[in-house]
């Protein structure tokens, strides 16, 4: 398994990475020209596990420069790689990329907050990773599904005081700035 991280979208296996990120997200996905932009903006990075020729997981993630903070907008696994470990192994690996290499304080997320089984599975998936469920749910104005914040701190600069509200705001702005023109 080869872990990799790009900054742009001329890499040989987008088509394939783009594919996954269609066939995970039939709704609630930015459109294609949106995500194209923000790779034109550099504000967003795409980071793929391969094996051989195969993308078996990919993610879209976004900087946060005024929290110091790495927000993973889109993360998806091939169904067939589901339930072997691949998604921690790539949760980890984006996890220390974003420590090590950009030495950031921090990850964060949005999971669907309804409780339903579907949901409660990723918000389980994401605790082992190392997130933290925080407690305020947020309703957005353009979308129907309520979310809750997850994050992973790597140390004392980046702690959360309130109950997930300012979360909120870094990820708010992220999602305005990725459909700003």
């Amino acid at each position: 398994m080869a872990f990799c991280t790009f900054d742009h979208l001329k890499v040989p296996l987008w088509d394939q990475a783009m594919g996954l990120y269609h066939q995970a997200f039939s709704h609630g996905r930015k459109p294609d020209a949106v995500i194209r932009s923000m790779f034109d903006k550099r504000m967003s990075f795409l980071h793929l596990e391969t094996a051989g020729p195969d993308v078996n997981a990919m993610a879209i993630t976004g900087l946060i420069p005024k929290a110091d903070l790495l927000l993973i907008d889109y993360l998806a696994v091939r169904k067939d790689m589901r339930g072997r470990g691949t998604g921690q192994r790539f949760v980890g690996d984006i996890l220390s990329w974003a420590r090590d290499e950009r030495k950031l304080s921090g990850v964060i997320l949005e999971a669907e907050a309804e409780n339903i089984p579907e949901n409660e599975a990723r918000i389980r998936f994401w605790e082992r990773c190392g997130f933290v469920l925080t407690e305020y749910v947020h309703q957005y104005v353009w979308v129907p599904e309520p979310y809750r914040a997850m994050y992973c701190s790597f140390g004392p600069s980046f702690r959360v005081s309130d109950q997930g509200e300012s979360l909120f705001d870094y990820i708010g702005d992220f999602h305005k700035n990725a459909f700003r023109r």
